[in-house]
């Protein structure tokens, strides 16, 4: 038999959820921060800056701004709201901002109004932005010379932009660029070849490339290692491209 101290078993299993989970308001800041910057910025925005004083101290941070994740947040935003938003993120973080990833409702004068307030800007991902235009996006590239990473797919923007993204960001090393292009892929091709040849990691994924835009690519990109053509079904892989592929590229 159990002796009178013995603590019945419910309120035992209470004692020991109650000594065993810990106070969230008693981490340390830095493993607080660490947590919440795992967030996307709406998330933080709209609700985790708001649980206590504690939290939004740490979410005024521009630490926890140095990269603004805009997700598939259109699915329940008027994507005017969601622009005032980016640019209130923008502010925090104080010109600390180096990767910033919208999804669909980006705009040209967004872009401006980034590039007005994150100059060391390394990375940004514009999926889906399809009021982004040629011009707006060539004009922000001149102001982003610590670019490192670009990703416009499914967008409207032509190899001129590719051209001034090369020609601006001599520090870039990733490139993805696929989608809603309606024009000569291997002019494309040609421009990365010429503008780009720093880059390691390229996704061109699904376009109508040729073994001609092909080679240009492997010729004026020596350090490639990662390239996507995954859907590419004008390759017909002549020659000797295939084995160079393979000699070249470390993930293909």
């Amino acid at each position: 038999m159990s002796s009178s101290s013995s603590i019945p078993a419910k309120k035992k299993a209470k004692h020991d959820i109650a000594t065993t989970n810990p106070n969230w308001l008693e981490l340390p800041r830095d493993i607080t921060s660490n947590i919440l910057q795992r967030l996307g910025a709406v998330e933080i925005l709209t609700n985790v800056r708001n649980v206590c004083p504690c939290w939004w101290n740490i979410c005024k941070d521009p630490s926890m701004w140095r990269n603004i994740q805009m997700g598939t947040f259109h699915l329940y935003f008027d994507p005017d709201r969601l622009v005032k938003m980016c640019q209130h993120a923008v502010d925090l973080s104080s010109g600390h901002l180096e990767k910033i990833h919208i999804y669909r409702f980006g705009t040209d004068d967004l872009l401006h109004y980034i590039a007005d307030r994150a100059s060391n800007l390394r990375s940004i991902h514009l999926y889906s932005c399809i009021r982004i235009s040629d011009e707006g996006l060539c004009e922000v590239a001149k102001k982003f010379p610590f670019l490192e990473e670009v990703d416009i797919s499914n967008g409207f923007q032509s190899p001129k932009s590719l051209e001034v993204i090369g020609q601006s960001c001599p520090l870039l090393k990733s490139l993805t660029y696929y989608g809603m292009s309606y024009f000569t892929w291997d002019h494309a091709a040609f421009v990365i070849a010429n503008t780009m040849p720093g880059l390691r990691h390229l996704d061109i994924h699904g376009n109508r490339l040729t073994d001609v835009g092909l080679i240009a690519i492997l010729d004026g990109c020596p350090l490639l290692e990662s390239l996507d053509i995954r859907g590419c079904s004008n390759l017909e892989f002549s020659g000797n491209l295939w084995k160079r592929l393979h000699n070249q590229i470390k993930d293909l």
